[in-house]
């Protein structure tokens, strides 16, 4: 028997982060006002292993089968919508998610898509309670001191020919009095940083300014990021700041590895590709980055290009891992001494048609499921050049987007 589906028009919306459905937030994939939420679970499932990707493939293929499907929309991001959050590594789990209800808006236009018999569920606006929440900083996988040390060690290994660049990540964990709104987290992180991707998948919540791959019909694209200096407040400090950045030799490397690997993974599913010769620099609230998008035009051939091949062709990148990638994650696993989990993995969210938006896993926290705890990451990619202060400064950087809005809640 097939479970029915349904997709209608909606009319004028407030912020997507600001509705209220019956049931709970379960997914985000917010950015500059568009993009999809999601609220209850239909179904979920993890899988893992090196063939994780190939594997949630089929499961969703598999649940698609089941839908009777009533598209009154169409577009890319309508109907039926699996959320996916990848691990980093294959050996940790992944998680997929099919939510009950999925509200979207792009280019002015909403829609709905809720699954079962029942009518169209109710829309409303969300009324934020203001509570004090206190923060209990605690210490990460290790030390500051000790997250030197390591990078001086990968410094050393990068030095003497081991290898090009490594990605090496640390941690903070964070406990709280009371539970944490995870809604009101996503309206603070849509607020502040609207040019990023605020996802929400199975309690792993952030505002990611990396977008890994998105597919639309004919068209791939990969925002590159790699190569960061924080913002001073000052316009004409970060003016200067921006230029210093955009020639400098070591971040210019460092972006130059994460392009390449980017590139030479989507060309054998291209027919053409574009590369720009420079990156431009990419300016968030706290940080600037260089950026390059790299995009290009799928194959046209009898067997449509899978999503999940895709991906997989993309994970991990050099702008997560290193180069090249084999021995970048073999020094991670030596000497990076924390769990990543799905911290850098790809996460985002894929159509019945194929089409969807996957980013990388960065900025962002897992919520623990008792909602009282969250452990935040960031990583710092490590060439001949990096100095151990400055990585440490760069990471306290690319903590300050979820530090500063769970301080706000």
């Amino acid at each position: 028997m097939s479970i029915r589906i349904t997709t209608e028009i909606l009319g004028e919306l407030p912020k997507l982060s600001e509705i209220a459905i019956s049931s709970s937030l379960t997914t985000s994939w917010i950015r500059g006002g568009d993009g999809l939420i999601g609220f209850g679970k239909y179904k979920s499932h993890s899988v893992r292993g090196p063939k994780r990707f190939a594997d949630a493939s089929l499961w969703w293929r598999n649940e698609l089968s089941q839908l009777s499907i009533h598209n009154n929309v169409h577009g890319s991001g309508t109907g039926p919508i699996l959320f996916t959050s990848f691990s980093f590594l294959e050996s940790e789990e992944s998680e997929l998610v099919i939510p009950e209800i999925i509200v979207g808006r792009k280019g002015g236009k909403s829609w709905i898509t809720w699954i079962g018999e029942e009518q169209q569920p109710s829309i409303g606006t969300r009324i934020l309670e203001e509570q004090s929440l206190e923060l209990n900083w605690g210490a990460g996988s290790v030390s500051e001191v000790e997250w030197q040390s390591r990078v001086s060690r990968a410094v050393e290994k990068i030095k003497n020919g081991d290898l090009e660049k490594v990605v090496l990540a640390r941690d903070l964990s964070v406990a709280t009095n009371r539970e944490i709104d995870v809604q009101t987290l996503i309206q603070r992180l849509e607020s502040e940083y609207p040019s990023t991707w605020v996802f929400l998948v199975e309690n792993l919540v952030g505002a990611t300014p990396e977008l890994l791959v998105r597919l639309s019909k004919s068209l791939v694209t990969s925002r590159v990021l790699a190569g960061t200096i924080r913002k001073t407040g000052d316009e004409a400090k970060d003016l200067t700041l921006a230029a210093t950045l955009a020639k400098s030799s070591k971040d210019l490397e460092e972006h130059e590895y994460a392009v390449r690997s980017v590139a030479d993974a989507l060309a054998p599913f291209c027919s053409s590709t574009n590369v720009p010769d420079s990156p431009f620099v990419l300016h968030l609230s706290n940080v600037m980055h260089l950026a390059t998008d790299v995009t290009g035009v799928v194959n046209d051939s009898a067997t449509p290009v899978d999503m999940f091949t895709v991906i997989k062709a993309l994970h991990p990148s050099a702008a997560v891992c290193g180069t090249p990638t084999d021995d970048a994650r073999d020094v991670i696993s030596e000497i990076e001494g924390m769990n990543r989990e799905r911290y850098a993995g790809p996460v985002g969210w894929i159509d019945a048609r194929g089409d969807g938006e996957v980013g990388i896993a960065l900025r962002c926290g897992q919520i623990a499921p008792d909602k009282k705890k969250i452990r935040l990451f960031a990583g710092c990619g490590i060439v001949a050049g990096s100095n151990p202060d400055d990585e440490l400064a760069e990471s306290q950087a690319k903590l300050l987007p979820m530090r500063t809005a769970l301080t706000t809640l």
